[in-house]
């Protein structure tokens, strides 16, 4: 018998995953004008049907079954190689399955909602009703085809599944593949390293640690004797790459362009300002809260990360879904950032359609504000994380039996 039961009382698991599923084939049908990869009338920015994955089948030179890292790129003046480990093969999977533009995209998009509905799954079994925030949430409808960031955000979700039943091995695993895949899951490390020293075990840190750590290692590891090169792409690409356009960065280049003086420059700017605000955030809820749960970090670790990077890819709002599902006492938050959210994705295929000159639309600046009000409610959310102090614990769904310490009631 459980010590505890679900948080998912109330709530089935069939509705949250039948809501997910609608969701993803919403999301997947909204795409469908792009998948044929002819993008030259604009209706990328027409229809708002732009997505990453149609194109990269031909970027990344992968329709005639390149192994990624291993055989090499054929000169080209795109990039190739340019995601992590993980990402890539996801990619080549797909397009094993799917040679065209289309099959690629639908073999994709049949992917990324297995990964939502995992996510669901993980999100309901620590949140019960909460689950459908996530699963009826429009940036899922809108991002979750957009690229591969649901991979992650499923490895992230189940590695906190992982830890909620003690399985701490397998929740640095989980860490570790969520890393190689994107970078974001590696910063769990942080909140549940810490989780384990405020509950008294350490020996949970040092797992958690050293599994992540291997595991990223254990993955990566073959292709760095194979490809040295290839491997590093991501890392070299994504050093020198300019500001995008959906981040703070790109309206401080455009009106203070002293602030952009290099590229190296942005780079230490944005690090600097994420281990500030993260240092100032956290050390503010300490002093208000001492006893806070300290896996609850990972909130303002991802918003302070996507605040001060100088990339803010749109479908890393995906990333905070689940967040905001397992911190958030108040839906209305969650409401805001995704009102937000969905005014920086209108107005920035606007933006995109009138700067190429196939649309006449509103001007940049509603694009500007549009960013700046998404940014002013991550503030808001950053805030009130820090001013709470009702932020619920990870229930820990063991077995009595099996716990050796205080078992956290939710």
């Amino acid at each position: 018998m459980r010590r505890m039961r679900h948080a998912s009382r109330g709530v089935s698991l069939t509705l949250v995953l039948a809501c997910a599923f609608g969701t993803m084939a919403l999301g997947t049908t909204s795409k469908a004008p792009c998948a044929t990869g002819h993008y030259s009338d604009g209706r990328q920015y027409r229809w708002l049907c732009y997505t990453d994955v149609v194109p990269l089948l031909g970027t990344e030179q992968l329709a005639h079954g390149r192994l990624p890292f291993i055989d090499p790129c054929a000169p080209s003046e795109n990039n190739c190689d340019e995601y992590p480990v993980l990402t890539m093969y996801l990619m080549r999977v797909a397009a094993w399955i799917g040679h065209s533009f289309q099959s690629f995209y639908y073999a994709n998009a049949a992917i990324m909602t297995v990964f939502a509905l995992l996510i669901a799954w993980c999100i309901w079994v620590l949140a019960g009703p909460r689950a459908l925030w996530f699963a009826l949430a429009p940036t899922l409808l809108v991002y979750g085809t957009v690229n591969w960031d649901l991979a992650a955000v499923a490895a992230a979700t189940a590695a906190l599944v992982a830890w909620a039943k003690r399985r701490d091995g397998w929740a640095g695993i989980l860490i570790g593949v969520g890393a190689a895949t994107k970078f974001y899951p590696a910063l769990l490390v942080v909140p549940l390293f810490l989780q384990g020293l405020q509950d008294l075990e350490p020996d949970r840190s040092i797992r958690v640690l050293w599994w992540s750590f291997g595991t990223w290692v254990a993955i990566n590891l073959p292709f760095v004797p194979v490809a040295p090169g290839e491997w590093w792409e991501f890392f070299r690409f994504n050093g020198t790459r300019t500001p995008d356009f959906d981040s703070a960065w790109y309206i401080a280049c455009r009106h203070l362009p002293s602030t952009c003086m290099s590229i190296s420059n942005v780079n230490m700017l944005a690090l600097s300002a994420f281990l500030a605000a993260c240092f100032v955030a956290i050390w503010w809820k300490m002093r208000r809260h001492p006893t806070f749960p300290r896996w609850s970090i990972a909130l303002p670790l991802v918003i302070c990360f996507l605040l001060t990077n100088k990339v803010y890819s749109p479908q890393y709002s995906l990333w905070l879904l689940p967040l905001f599902a397992l911190t958030m006492p108040h839906v209305r938050r969650f409401v805001a950032f995704e009102i937000a959210d969905l005014a920086v994705f209108v107005t920035r295929f606007w933006f995109f359609g009138t700067y190429t000159g196939v649309m006449v639309l509103p001007q940049q600046w509603w694009f500007e504000v549009a960013l700046g009000a998404r940014a002013l409610v991550l503030v808001w959310c950053l805030v009130a994380w820090v001013r709470d102090d009702d932020v619920p614990p990870l229930p820990q769904l063991v077995r009595q039996e099996h716990v050796t310490a205080p078992v956290l009631v939710a």
